[in-house]
Parts: C-alpha cells; sequence; structure tokens
C-alpha cells in the first residue's frame, strides 16, 4: 500500500473520501471522527461512520474528539454536530451530558431544553454549567472587579485603606525616599487607597437582558457579569430577564448557576414592559447604569418604548443599549429601532464580554460611553 506524502495526508483528512488507502491507523480513526460529523448529506456511508441517534455511539464520538483535537477544536466541532446534525435533544442524556466540553453556545442549548431534562439528568446537568461557570469566572472576575472598583470616587483618599483599595501608583509615589536599595524595593510607611462611597452615594447597576433564542449567549455573559458586580460592596446590581414577560433575578445572583436555570430562552420579546419594571428598580437617576441588553426586535409597543427610553435619559440616568454581549460578530438587530434609540444619544452597539468590564467602568466613572466605543473600533448605531 502506497504511503501517502505529509501534503498528500492533510488535503485527504481535509477533503474526506470513501477510501483509507494510504492513511495509518491513527490517521483512519481521525478520518472516522471527521466523517462521522462532515461527510456530505447525499454521501453513502460506506464505512462506520455516522452519529445517528445512538447515545452510546455520539458518548463514544465525543470522547475521541477530546482525546485527538485541542479544547478550542473541540467546542467547534461540539457546536457543528448539534448544529448539522440536530443532536440538541440528546443534550437530555445522562452520558452525554457527562462527555461534552461545556462551552456558552452549547449551555445556551442545554438551557433551552432545560424544562425537558429528566430528573436522572438534571444532577449533571448542573455540574456542566457550573463547570462553564467556573470558567468565566476565572476569565471574567479580576477584570471586572478591577475596573468597576477603579471607576469609584478616585478623588476621595484615605491612608489606612484595605488591600483591594491600595492606589499602588500614588502610594510608590509617596514614599519613594523609602527605597531600600539592598533589597530593590519601596518599603511603604505610609499607604493611599480609593475612598469607599457612603451607602447613601452607592452606584446602581440594572441589566435588563432579551431572553430570547438570539440572545442566548448575551444572557450567559450578562448573568456572569451580574454575579460578579453584586459581590462589589459598593455597587448595587439588579439582572432582570425578559420575553414577553418579566423576571427579577436579582436575588439569585449569589448563584449564577441558579440564575442560569431561572432563564426560560426563546419566546416572544416585550422590550417596553421590560424597560417600565427596570424604570422602577432606579431610586438615583444620576447614580445609576442601565444597560439593556437586546436584539431590539420589538413585539410590544414600539412607541412607548422610545418614549420611556427617552424619559429616561432625560431625567439623567446612564442608559446603553447593547445590540449583543458575545464573541459571535455582528449581531442581527431591528436597525430602524437602533437608529431611532441612537438618535436619542443612546449609545447602541454590540459588546465583547471582553471589552464589557470597561465600558462599565466608563459608564461609571461618568465618561462617554460612545466615544469609549468608538475608540475600541466598535461598530456604533448611528441615528
Amino acid at each position: 500500500m502506497k504511503t501517502l506524502s505529509e501534503r498528500q495526508r492533510r488535503w485527504r483528512l481535509l477533503l474526506g473520501g470513501d477510501s483509507q488507502d494510504g492513511l495509518g491507523p491513527e490517521d483512519c480513526q481521525l478520518d472516522d471522527i471527521l466523517a462521522a460529523l462532515y461527510h456530505g448529506p447525499d454521501e453513502e456511508q460506506e464505512r462506520s461512520a455516522g452519529l445517528g441517534r445512538s447515545a452510546p455511539k455520539i458518548s463514544r464520538w465525543l470522547g475521541d474528539i477530546r482525546e485527538r483535537f485541542p479544547r478550542s477544536v473541540v467546542r467547534v466541532m461540539q457546536k457543528d454536530a448539534f448544529e448539522r446534525l440536530n443532536l440538541d435533544q440528546m443534550l437530555l442524556e445522562p452520558e452525554i451530558l457527562e462527555t461534552v466540553e461545556p462551552d456558552v453556545h452549547m449551555v445556551a442549548n442545554l438551557i433551552s431544553l432545560s424544562h425537558l431534562v429528566s430528573d436522572k439528568s438534571k444532577d449533571t446537568a448542573r455540574q456542566v454549567v457550573q463547570k462553564l461557570v467556573d470558567e468565566l469566572m476565572r476569565r471574567l472576575r479580576n477584570r471586572t472587579e478591577q475596573a468597576i472598583r477603579g471607576s469609584l470616587n478616585r478623588a476621595v483618599r484615605k491612608n489606612r485603606p484595605l488591600p483591594g483599595d491600595i492606589d499602588w501608583g500614588r502610594t510608590i509615589r509617596a514614599n519613594l525616599k523609602h527605597y531600600q536599595e539592598d533589597l530593590n524595593t519601596v518599603i511603604p510607611e505610609r499607604l493611599i487607597g480609593f475612598g469607599r462611597r457612603k451607602p447613601s452615594h452607592m452606584k446602581e447597576i440594572v441589566l435588563c437582558v432579551d431572553q430570547s433564542g438570539s440572545m442566548a449567549t448575551s444572557v450567559i455573559y450578562a448573568s456572569i457579569f451580574a454575579a460578579v458586580m453584586a459581590s462589589i460592596p459598593a455597587v448595587r446590581t439588579s439582572l432582570v430577564v425578559f420575553d414577553t414577560a418579566v423576571v427579577d433575578l436579582s436575588e439569585k445572583l449569589q448563584d449564577p448557576v441558579e440564575v442560569l436555570f431561572g432563564v426560560q430562552l426563546g419566546g416572544g420579546t416585550d422590550i417596553n414592559l421590560a424597560v417600565s419594571y427596570c424604570e422602577q428598580l432606579i431610586t438615583k437617576p444620576r447614580d445609576t447604569t442601565l444597560i439593556l441588553i437586546t436584539d431590539l426586535y420589538e413585539g410590544g409597543n414600539e412607541r412607548e418604548l422610545v418614549k420611556r427610553a427617552a424619559a429616561i435619559k432625560e431625567n439623567g440616568t446612564s442608559l446603553v443599549t447593547l445590540l449583543a454581549l458575545n464573541d459571535d460578530g455582528a449581531p442581527s438587530y431591528d436597525q430602524k429601532l437602533a437608529g431611532e434609540f441612537a438618535a436619542l444619544d443612546i449609545p447602541t452597539f454590540a459588546c465583547t464580554p471582553d471589552l464589557f468590564p470597561d465600558l462599565m467602568a466608563t459608564a461609571l466613572d461618568g465618561g462617554d460611553v460612545g466615544k469609549w466605543a468608538a475608540n475600541e473600533n466598535l461598530v456604533l448605531e448611528r441615528s
């Protein structure tokens, strides 16, 4: 049997084919893994490729791709499998849940099916969601906390700050005369910290999140950020999700997994109703930031929504509309309504999760969020 060159081998694995002549045993296994997912819809499957609807077969396939591919590729292939082969229902099987590599899209699918999860699958489903939550927390917590804490009243200083409140730049400059040459460091005699606002001057954040199916990944990221911000004493955070009804999940923010299982993805959209509810939560407009996360496809009263948004902004609340909070690229949204929001000078754009902490810091500082978005090369909606 003729052995393929490395170039031929790569092209053969990329393009697929019925014959495995020239492939070694490991490449044959790799070829079977890829063929199970990416064979053409009209091709005859002469080999044992294909996933069918068998949970054990899918479970083995998921294990194989985790063994043979890096984590980032595994997530792409899992997403392709559930989209191309319509395997969403297989997420209800415990043996499948135990083998998937959780990512935002996978968990979004799982949450959308949560009402169908059997009792024997519920514990496993929570473990899958918990794994993703833990990963996102590790990735996003520190930067979010630092950005928001750093935006809180830097003008007020104190000389006995808590460790998390120390302004290291000013502390080092104030103690340069205490530089220890033999230790090559500064030993500060006096610590300078950021002052905490008194409770009566706390900043308030309201995240109002559209839970229609197209906003699924945005809901997950928003829930994680809300949980992080709720842990910061100087900020009062509310999380409101909506479709044609409104659900306030603020009391569950200590447990992000519980928050996500409280979400019901899909259904219609009544943005005006949700904004009306959030308006009632605003007690100190000039100290409040309202982040509306929606694609602006309004199923309720569009005229009333525009009037309400204008009134909230006129009252002094910092109002920002995010058309998406994800890494999925340009979102689909109602451009007409987005233009009307932009005409009210309401910053309206999509944002990636990695930039969200800086967005919040800018808003809490009283900065120009629209200018910040432009500087970050985010596509701002124009009137």
